[in-house]
């Protein structure tokens, strides 16, 4: 059975206790308790989605390669226990990328896997992993007896019109879902005729689903908060290595905890500084030791530096950084690139 390393049971440790302790006192409340007790949780209030400020919205912060799908498949027994208080819960499983979804889907389903080994140790062989695209095909009872975890793109439900789109329609073969559902249950969305529409929507909707998020930063749009608005999620977990301003960090891994781990196999070496000036300066001249070590082999690479800015509103934008480049480290403007967002 793989283990988890020490800094994937201690970020799962303050999950559990964060929900435990939101499951009574709430969401922004629970938050306040948490950052209190934890050094690595965000400094700012909490920030709760608009229509859904009862619903528990945290984002744990790990660097690329710290296991973030392991984590994710760990976080729903964590929830389900700590939370949901639910056996067999649904879970909404959001990535950014097609060829993410894919990765995910063969990793949840492929016997022997780390990721899948870690739901078989709470859940059994009562799981079920399946395409989004392939919602039709749920039976009543898979949502009762099993955990249901439904991986799909951001995109398959990210839309400003929902006429037409397919998890959004009505579908015949989901009738049975709707049978004993009361027709003036609040929330689902209509046929023309008044009736509920059996749609993968209303399902969800339904279900109150765990929602699991993949690289969070990619779920910042008002168009994205209206989908979670229409899900109608009972708790809401992201995961990524570059958080949006938004999310609420309940918290963070840092690179040298991966490393310690081995999960990093280059050399880190961290060096703490007064002010970001002396930061980018000890960068600068650290990249000429690196370039003059480097021109001794035959086929040396020039070593790089990458600066991450602040975002636009805040003190250390990327064109302030630059002006400092050019005006106090007198590096020539083309050799400095920019990436941002836009």
């Amino acid at each position: 059975m793989f283990e988890p390393k020490n800094y994937q049971r201690e970020t799962l440790e303050w999950l559990r206790r964060y929900l435990e302790e939101a499951r009574f006192a709430g969401p922004q409340a629970a938050f306040a308790v948490l950052r209190t007790q934890n050094p690595q949780t965000e400094r700012t209030p909490y920030r709760a989605l608009a229509g859904l400020e009862e619903v528990p919205f945290v984002c744990l912060r790990l660097p690329t390669g710290g296991g973030k799908t392991y984590l994710a498949a760990r976080s729903i027994a964590v929830a389900a226990q700590a939370y949901l208080e639910q056996e067999y819960p649904l879970v909404l499983w959001m990535v950014p990328t097609n060829t993410i979804r894919a990765q995910t889907l063969e990793t949840l389903k492929k016997p022997g896997h780390p990721n899948r080994l870690a739901l078989e140790a709470v859940f059994g062989s009562r799981l079920l992993v399946i395409d989004i695209a392939d919602f039709a095909q749920l039976r009543p009872q898979d949502l009762q007896d099993k955990v249901v975890i439904v991986v799909g793109t951001l995109q398959t439900l990210r839309v400003n019109s929902t006429e037409g789109r397919k998890v959004y329609a009505h579908h015949e073969d989901l009738e049975a879902h709707f049978v004993s559902v009361p027709a003036n249950t609040p929330g689902l969305e209509r046929t023309p005729n008044g009736g509920i529409k059996y749609s993968f929507r209303n399902l969800l909707t339904l279900h109150r689903p765990l929602v699991i998020i993949d690289e969070a930063h990619n779920n910042t749009s008002e168009l994205s908060v209206e989908v979670l608005q229409r899900v109608q999620p009972a708790c809401i977990i992201e995961f990524t290595a570059t958080p949006a301003a938004s999310s609420n960090i309940l918290h963070a891994v840092s690179a040298l905890e991966l490393k310690a781990e081995e999960m990093i196999k280059l050399p880190i070496v961290l060096t703490e500084h007064a002010t970001w000036q002396e930061a980018v300066r000890d960068s600068i001249l650290t990249r000429q030791k690196l370039h003059d070590l480097a021109r001794l082999d035959r086929d040396f690479i020039h070593p790089i530096v990458l600066i991450q800015a602040e975002d636009k509103g805040h003190e250390v934008t990327f064109d302030v950084i630059r002006q400092f480049l050019i005006d106090q480290e007198k590096i020539q403007p083309e050799r400095i690139a920019v990436a941002t967002g836009a």
